[in-house]
């Protein structure tokens, strides 16, 4: 844990000492998006006031559109979710252990097409280039963000960045983590973090985008432990002192890592007419009515597992291999050019029609343990949308992949916004058609205890949704229904004699068509000083069993919020989380991947309650939690994923400072 702060503070004080090098004390006015009262009161003498309205930030979603920012977030809502398997709103199964493999819980369609390489256990801790904020700071921006300390999970985060003159941000983020889990082998470890830049030309008709992205991802795997009865007989030792499958240590030590690095490079340029909104403000936007953008991005992914040890407990399917080093390699290059045309009225933007049209282009090495292959696709892009003021927003959008591996290959989906009245919400109407082809994973595997090579048809899924939005009443309903033909997923291979040689082996499958339901109630009460949040998922297929998902999905939050002496803002609350059974899968530890196997349990599942605190005081934000309280009344414990028991009761506690003067 020393070693991981001495990291983390170098990197931090060497970022700052970069940044403030590059700084320059401004005499004029920082930008137009200080008004001339804030400039007149800045060029005072000992009299410059900072605050968090003056730092902002962007997305690359966002800036594909315009130029527009957001103000950072200073408060302490959600702050206790640091978990990512966690999280209410996208809870998961997976192997106890902060880090370890992981997949969602509810059902959550997969909208990418074209190439990818089917490795998810570890997706929810990638640092991309999409999930990079590009910053604009009136003054030097960090945070420091740390969670546990004496805990079992030790989680570390910096942030920084700074303009180095009214039209030049630079910044940096990085991540180091520390997890030991609760039994044998379940430690985790990532390194990874982002180094950004945003320039934007004093006209704003340029601007630049750019970014480079590293991850180390590294999770032990213990095969899950032996006991099957841990939580049904009474407890021998510790948690830690159970037997578990895989306990090779140090150099032998059995682990599943990711290596995911990434270059990012965006130019645009804006032609004809600016329109400007809120202009002088710091929320200022720039809405441009020609623009064309080239986007290029090279990335390269490594997925390795190892161990050193004979399976003497069977955590593997039958074979007698010691030393396993199995690897992918992925590589990708794309290009990418669009060019955008919007027509409005050059007062407002309430009535405005807009069409977006690219190409992109994709080259693919990608290479296992015994082959290496070169692909490539072309996709066409295209979108157009109306606005009617501001009660009716169109848009159809297609993406087509029309030469290369991935041939075929489509995504178009229409989605429609309509403003009842600004009491009565808003719905959202929306349909897609999708034609996507195989993961690499369900098409060959050449990994020491998995192969195959095969063949399958493209996955289809049409989808329609209708959503109400009231945020007058805080309420938010959505219903989806999915037909889904060839579906694809894995599966353990049939074995009706219990033959142990085929025992854990898994292949990959296609269903024919099923069917899926899906409702989703977002429902947040006030009274008072009290808050009660509620979140319900109902789920309902023809094929429940293929999809491994729970039908009912229940999250709760009550919590008191108050401020103690106009210093002091905090809330005080308790979480109760709830799923019904269902057939849980396992996970095949050398493939990275979850599976149906032949035995089918359905785990019991009982409410899981969290109590927590968070506050924040002036540029703290804290929190303190307690989680799975209810373990020291009942149950002793649960599963989400076949064999590998969910972490104990256990105290975490968080902070985080932002500077910005």
């Amino acid at each position: 844990m020393y070693s991981v702060l001495r990291i983390f503070l170098v990197i931090f004080l060497f970022l700052s000492a970069c940044l403030k090098g590059f700084s320059q004390v401004e005499e004029d006015e920082f930008s137009s998006a200080l008004d001339s009262a804030r400039a007149l009161e800045d060029n005072k003498q000992d009299s410059v006031i900072f605050s968090a309205k003056y730092v902002r930030y962007a997305t690359l979603a966002m800036l594909k559109k315009a130029i527009y920012t957001k103000q950072i977030d200073t408060s302490h809502r959600n702050f206790q979710y640091f978990n990512k398997q966690n999280l209410p709103w996208n809870p998961s199964i997976n192997l106890g252990s902060y880090g370890l493999a992981t997949r969602d819980l509810l059902f959550t369609p997969d909208k990418k097409i074209g190439f990818q390489p089917g490795f998810h256990a570890l997706e929810r801790y990638l640092v991309t280039a999409d999930s990079v904020n590009y910053y604009r700071a009136r003054a030097r921006y960090s945070e420091l963000y740390a969670v546990g300390f004496f805990f079992n999970d030790q989680v570390f985060r910096a942030t920084i960045a700074q303009n180095i003159n009214p039209q030049w941000n630079i910044g940096a983020n990085y991540y180091a983590t520390n997890t030991d889990g609760y039994y044998n082998n379940q430690d985790y470890s990532d390194r990874k973090g982002a180094v950004f830049t945003w320039y934007e030309s004093k006209s704003r008709r340029y601007n630049l985008l750019a970014n480079v992205t590293f991850n180390t991802l590294d999770a032990t795997e213990n095969g899950s432990i032996t006991n099957n009865n841990i939580f049904t007989e009474p407890l021998q030792g510790s948690l830690y002192g159970q037997q578990v499958r895989l306990s090779g240590k140090q150099a032998n030590r059995p682990f599943s890592k990711w290596k995911d690095q990434g270059v990012f490079l965006r130019q645009s340029y804006y032609m004809g007419r600016l329109d400007t909104v809120n202009a002088g403000l710091p929320d200022m936007e720039i809405h441009p009515t020609n623009s064309i953008a080239h986007n290029t991005s090279l990335r390269t992914r490594k997925y390795i597992f190892f161990k050193n040890e004979s399976d003497e407990f069977g955590a593997f399917p039958f074979g007698s291999a010691i030393l396993v080093d199995d690897t992918t390699r992925v590589t990708t290059l794309t290009n990418e050019v669009t060019y955008s045309f919007y027509l409005r009225n050059k007062s407002v933007l309430k009535n405005e029609a807009k069409l977006n049209l690219g190409f992109q282009n994709d080259l693919i090495w990608y290479g296992d343990s015994l082959s290496s292959e070169f692909y490539q696709n072309s996709m066409i892009k295209g979108d157009i949308g109306y606005k009617f003021s501001d009660r009716v927003d169109l848009s159809v959008a297609a993406n087509q992949i029309v030469v290369g591996r991935n041939f075929g290959d489509f995504l178009y989906e229409a989605n429609a916004d309509i403003l009842i009245g600004q009491n009565a919400g808003i719905i959202t109407l929306g349909a897609y058609s999708q034609n996507k082809s195989p993961e690499m994973t369900f098409e060959r595997m050449n990994y020491t205890y998995q192969q195959w090579d095969r063949t399958f048809n493209k996955s289809k899924t049409q989808n329609l949704s209708f959503q109400y939005a009231n945020p007058k009443i805080g309420f938010k309903g959505k219903v989806e229904y999915f037909l889904m033909n060839d579906y694809l997923y894995f599966k353990e291979v049939p074995n009706p004699n219990n033959d142990e040689r085929l025992d854990k082996v898994i292949e990959p499958a296609q269903f024919d068509k099923l069917n899926l339901l899906k409702i989703s109630i977002n429902e947040n009460i006030k009274f008072g000083k009290f808050n009660f949040n509620n979140t319900v998922v109902y789920q309902k297929s023809d094929q429940m069993e293929i999809l491994a998902t729970p039908e009912l999905y229940t999250w709760h939050s009550l919590f008191f919020s108050d401020k103690w002496y106009n210093v002091l803002d905090f809330s005080i609350g308790v979480d109760v989380r709830f799923n019904t059974p269902f057939k849980t899968p396992s996970y095949a530890i050398n493939v990275g991947q979850f599976y149906n196997d032949n035995v089918g349990i359905e785990f019991s599942t009982y409410p899981i309650v969290d109590f927590w605190i968070t506050a924040n005081i002036k540029r703290v934000n804290l929190f303190l939690s307690n989680n799975f309280t209810n373990q020291y009344l009942y149950p002793k414990g649960y599963y989400s994923v076949r064999r590998y028991p969910m972490n104990p009761a256990n105290f975490r506690f968080g902070v985080s400072w932002k500077f910005y003067d």
